[in-house]
């Protein structure tokens, strides 16, 4: 007999192409008159573009998020949005912006749009991750939940193709937790599933051919799935590893959670049968921690945290600080275990797929003629 709960969504989402020009009008729905954009450094020009849009409805750019969501940056952007009297806040960006924006709403109660330009998710959830110390916790806050998000596929279209990989391979892990997690239901099950299917699916033609405007979108709503998924149920193991190495490695974050998945899911594969069948299912591959490791080199991504910038000393004190305060997860975790996962996935050791089993390691990136109809597959 089945028993559990679902937690619906709030957040209106409007999915398309040419999306963007709606933001006045649901900034205006949402009665916001002084709508503070927010992004990095980075995407100036593309917060620009958006504050045109917003006319007289703007209250200016903030552009200094950064990754990890550091509080002091977050000190900075809540004096700012006072100082402009801004009523609501946009981020236009990825993980890093739309983190700021959460910090700024969990600080100051003001309502949030956003809209991403990247497969990160976050504008899904009610999560907010912060750094300060060199530590990152993560807390979960309904209240913080975005109003309005609105997904533009054309937005997506000049993100670099390996970005993109790293930024899919990211939601494909919130998709896999959600099929393992605590407080896993069935809506939350299929989601993840589909989602998965979308990015496995759109990822290598991505990879091939970033322009592909079908590809592009299969992508972004696979990430909106994944993202959903994160945002009803809870996190695991995977996720605290990753949270403990962004926040105190600063190691980048999409790229850690493509070199982390497989182990992770090797390690929990004894005791989440269902989930790595599925997962498996959507890779068409035997062996799902495998599978991500295999799908991942193929891709280009990186598959070992000393590429990223991890000191091998660091090991230790990152198993540590995974045992602190760890999540719940599907197979208890230890020490032992925590150091074990983590060695491999430092030097870019291929999962084990189970105790004293190895799994070759395949040649990295493959050619364009073997994704042929990937999309289609």
């Amino acid at each position: 007999m089945k028993m559990f709960v679902h937690r619906g969504q709030i957040t209106k989402v409007v999915f398309g192409s040419g999306t963007r020009s709606r933001i006045p009008d649901e900034a205006d729905a949402l009665g916001c008159r002084r709508v503070l954009v927010l992004c990095t450094p980075g995407q100036v020009h593309q917060a620009a573009e958006i504050r045109d849009r917003l006319g007289a409805a703007a209250a200016g750019t903030f552009a200094e998020a950064a990754p990890h969501t550091p509080v002091e940056v977050t000190a900075k952007a809540v004096t700012h949005a006072r100082t402009v009297g801004a009523d609501a806040v946009l981020a236009v960006g990825g993980g890093s912006t739309i983190g700021l924006g959460k910090a700024i709403a969990s600080r100051t109660g003001l309502p949030q749009l956003a809209l991403p330009t990247t497969y990160a998710g976050s504008e899904m959830t009610p999560i907010l991750g912060e750094t300060e110390g060199h530590r990152k916790t993560t807390r979960r806050l309904p209240e913080i939940l975005l109003k309005t998000v609105v997904y533009d596929i054309d937005l997506t279209l000049t993100v670099p193709a390996k970005t993109s990989v790293v930024s899919g391979i990211n939601a494909m892990a919130h998709a896999v937790e959600a099929l393992y997690a605590h407080d896993r239901d069935p809506v939350a099950f299929l989601l993840a599933g589909e989602a998965l299917d979308s990015l496995t699916r759109s990822l290598p033609v991505i990879r091939w051919s970033p322009g592909d405007g079908e590809a592009r979108a299969d992508a972004l709503y696979g990430a909106w799935l994944a993202a959903t998924c994160l945002g009803t149920v809870g996190m695991a193991l995977h996720h605290k590893v990753c949270h403990v190495l962004g926040g105190t490695f600063g190691l980048p974050h999409a790229e850690t959670h493509a070199v982390v998945l497989p182990h992770v899911v090797a390690y929990n594969a004894p005791a989440a049968p269902e989930a790595v069948a599925r997962i498996a299912q959507a890779l068409s591959a035997d062996d799902a921690a495998s599978g991500l490791f295999d799908f991942a080199g193929r891709l280009g991504a990186p598959r070992a945290l000393r590429d990223l910038g991890m000191p091998e000393a660091g090991i230790e004190q990152a198993a540590e600080l995974v045992m602190r305060d760890c999540y719940w997860n599907p197979r208890p975790v230890n020490p032992t275990a925590a150091r074990a996962l983590l060695t491999r996935a430092w030097a870019g050791e291929p999962p084990g797929t189970s105790p004293g089993t190895e799994h070759r390691r395949t040649d990295p990136i493959i050619e364009p003629s073997t994704i042929t109809g990937a999309r289609h597959a």
